[in-house]
């Protein structure tokens, strides 16, 4: 019995080292060598695995980092120009400081500005009720107010209003990571350009609805008449669809648009003063009159040439 069990260990013990050789050897053949660059892009990263860069998480994008030629196109946003700082100086690769992006929600339809017209009792999830139907108002863009977004943040950026029964973005806490973005099955909510000292412009609006079909539906909503895009000396608005746009890139924030506005539905944003709407309407009336007299001024000498 004992010499049994002493060549059962025995055998096994032999066993277990040729199975341990032999794994050793495949282990050594078909091996993968890696960067260690990737390993060390990795630790700068800021490991919240969010998917804003694009890629599945840090390692991924690490792994990205070191296969490419150059960073432009590869961004960390949550870790921002800091962490592509250290990227660059680890690969040896230049990298262009990007302006620093915010999420803002496109929607004016509070519950004061959009009556409901029915109820949904159902699942609370946004994309669910958009498969189900446009919403509970009579605007079919609106934000449908199940909170989606403020789920698929994980930095605590996003909460909903209960007085407004939209979402707020905390600028502070948002990392523009995209996550809510891709959340919305409104496509409501977009990263912008936070802007100097945080000063922004936008038009709180996706309605495509002509003028008064978008009017009945909310009293905030952009009804494409077109005064801001007139209005604006930057050539940054443009109106498609029956919705204005403002292009952050073009826009210098001299607020002319939100002063003229009709509904309200263009907002801005961390501005250190009251906008004065008066004050304003009043510079662009003065300036659209002297515009009026020079056209009329060349039409007269271009008339007494022909003469």
């Amino acid at each position: 019995m004992t010499q049994t069990i002493i060549w059962t260990i025995a055998i096994i013990t032999v066993l277990g080292l040729v199975l341990a050789i032999i794994l050793y050897f495949v282990a050594e053949k078909f091996k993968v060598q890696e960067d260690p660059r990737i390993d060390e892009v990795e630790k700068v990263m800021p490991g919240a695995n969010c998917g804003g860069c694009g890629f599945a998480g840090c390692r991924a994008f690490a792994e990205a980092a070191v296969a490419a030629p150059n960073l432009d196109n590869n961004y960390c946003p949550v870790g921002g120009n800091d962490v592509m700082a250290k990227v660059a100086a680890i690969l040896g690769y230049e990298v262009k400081a990007k302006a620093p992006m915010v999420a803002v929600v496109r929607c004016n339809g509070t519950c004061a500005n959009r009556p409901r017209t029915n109820t949904y009792d159902g699942l609370s999830s946004c994309k669910v009720k958009a498969a189900l139907y446009s919403g509970d108002t009579a605007c079919a863009f609106g934000c449908l107010g199940c909170g989606d977004c403020v789920e698929a943040c994980q930095f605590g950026a996003l909460s909903m209003n209960p007085e407004t029964g939209l979402p707020e973005v905390d600028e502070t806490k948002c990392t523009a990571c995209g996550a809510c973005v891709k959340a919305c099955p409104k496509t409501l909510i977009e990263l912008r350009a936070k802007g100097p000292r945080g000063m922004r412009m936008f038009v709180s609006c996706r309605n495509q609805d002509k003028g008064p079909a978008a009017k009945k539906a909310c009293a905030a909503a952009c009804i494409g008449c077109g005064i801001c895009q007139k209005t604006c000396t930057h050539d940054a608005i443009t109106v498609e669809n029956n919705v204005a746009y403002i292009d952050f890139n073009k826009c210098k924030l001299c607020r002319e648009c939100e002063a003229l506005c009709p509904t309200g539905a263009i907002h801005g944003v961390n501005f250190p003063k009251p906008l004065d709407k008066e004050a304003v309407k009043a510079r662009v009336q003065e300036r659209q009159k002297k515009a009026r007299e020079a056209a009329a001024a060349a039409a007269a000498e271009s008339n007494t040439k022909e003469a």
